[in-house]
């Protein structure tokens, strides 16, 4: 029995200034849909946004990640 569509969402945490995740968003955007200039609907209905993350939520959600970037921060030249 084939499964009913429904919305899924996937989260992704990056450490960016927020023109890199721009960015990122710009090129997720193109893989979903390669051809922006197609005629209406989109064959897989889609969106993406940006959310900053700060404080406890940040700490929460994405510890892992932060201490991730500030080791890397050090490791640079």
């Amino acid at each position: 029995m084939p499964e009913n569509p429904s919305v899924w969402e996937v989260r992704l945490g990056i450490y960016a200034t927020e023109q890199q995740a721009e960015e990122v968003k710009e090129h997720i955007a193109r893989l979903l849909c390669p051809d922006p200039d197609h005629a209406p609907p989109c064959p897989i209905p889609w969106s993406a946004s940006l959310r900053h993350v700060s404080g406890s939520e940040e700490a929460d959600s994405y510890a892992e990640l932060i201490e991730q970037a500030e080791a890397e921060k050090h490791l640079r030249p």
